[in-house]
């Protein structure tokens, strides 16, 4: 009852305003609410009704107080470090922000970063995110310093950040209009894809050879040791990628077995680890019924593969199928060309017309099929 009564002052704030009226704050380096100074209770109201994400870090251990706009930022560290101190709570990342926490609280300027990169564990792995942050000194009588604490306004960019660059790829891949065959397609998609790891930790393409009923090799990043990209992959029976599975359904796969599946031989990718997943992605042909090929492509490690990370995947592999397509369609119209060509010369040499008009039954069955082959 005299918690509570202690508590009178604080009546709103939604889920974090319940939690701290119920949470035993003697257990924590703050101490009951009865002790808390003027300032910290008159901060602690002032961010909980803020609908932007605040945190507020009380005391020499920077003891953390935030509101429900700031809980996505704590991912599953949320409840349990409410009321502990920094250090606790981003130990991952303390080496980083103890300075920025630190420089105001001992009286220098307040900090500011547009876009500071910071490598969190918050859903059990470490994750690549974008913020954009303000510590400001919180000012307190009650202490000889006069500074009772930090108030950090925090912004998480991540989704921007991360958006933004795929864009860059897309754009990138959708400019290649340079390509006169498949295999080239291929290959200065895997250029392009080289100079953007932090999405795409590796990639290789594979083209399908209907006739032969094969998988082959047509372009790889520059990091994907040859153990990961073997020239050919039958379409049934292959045992690195489940090329025939993505090829018969034509639906993207994700294989999460990369150290086993390589040997060890995984690209360690821009991070301390290398990638742990893989997502195998049917590239589509202008044939219902047939693919062009399949797209290997590594995962980030600091990335879950969410429905964005899925949707850029699919957008990268259309890009590439309409590079192939075009690439295809340039070859054919090539190919009708030296044909006309070998058929003007045909009528030219040949008076009896026999062989011309051989030549052209042929030609106009061979054109129909889009299968000229120039002799």
């Amino acid at each position: 009852m005299a918690e509570e009564k202690s508590l009178n002052w604080l009546w709103s704030g939604g889920e974090m305003g319940e939690l701290i009226r119920t949470k035993d704050w003697s257990q924590t380096p703050l101490g009951p609410p009865s002790s808390w100074s003027p300032s910290l209770r008159m901060m602690v109201p002032f961010l909980l009704s803020n609908r932007f994400p605040l945190l507020l870090w009380w005391g020499p251990d920077f003891c953390q107080i935030y509101n429900d706009a700031y809980r996505p930022v704590l991912g599953t560290k949320h409840p349990h470090f409410l009321g502990r101190p920094v250090r606790e709570c981003w130990s991952e990342i303390w080496h980083i922000l103890r300075p920025l926490i630190e420089t105001p609280f001992h009286g220098g300027p307040s900090t500011w970063m547009e876009d500071i990169p910071l490598e969190i564990n918050r859903y059990g792995f470490l994750e690549e995110t974008h913020f954009t942050i303000a510590y400001s000194p919180v000012p307190d009588e009650t202490v000889p310093s006069g500074i009772g604490g930090v108030l950090a306004t925090v912004h998480e960019i991540s989704e921007k950040v991360v958006g933004q660059r795929r864009i860059v790829i897309l754009r990138d891949l959708g400019t290649q209009s340079e390509a006169k065959t498949a295999e080239e397609a291929c290959t200065l998609a895997a250029t392009t894809l080289t100079n953007h790891p932090l999405d795409i930790p590796f990639a290789a393409f594979y083209l399908y050879d209907a006739e032969k009923q094969q998988m082959r090799l047509a372009g790889a990043t520059d990091n994907l040791k040859s153990e990961g990209s073997p020239i050919y992959a039958d379409r049934t029976g292959e045992t690195l990628w489940p090329l025939s599975d993505v090829a018969a359904t034509q639906r993207l796969q994700v294989v999460d077995d990369l150290q086993t599946r390589l040997e060890g031989a995984v690209p360690a990718g821009p991070w301390a680890d290398p990638p742990r997943r893989a997502a195998i992605v049917p590239i589509r042909s202008t044939l219902a019924s047939q693919i062009a090929g399949v797209l290997v492509m590594g995962v980030s490690s600091r990335l879950q593969f969410d429905d964005a990370y899925r949707n850029f995947v699919e957008l990268a592999a259309s890009q590439i199928a309409t590079a192939i397509a075009n690439a295809r369609a340039y070859e054919e119209e090539r190919k009708r060309s030296e044909a006309l060509a070998e058929l003007e010369t045909a009528a030219r040499l040949d008076p009896s017309k026999e062989l011309y008009n051989a030549r052209k039954e042929e030609l106009l069955r061979l054109m129909k099929s889009g299968n000229v082959q120039p002799r």
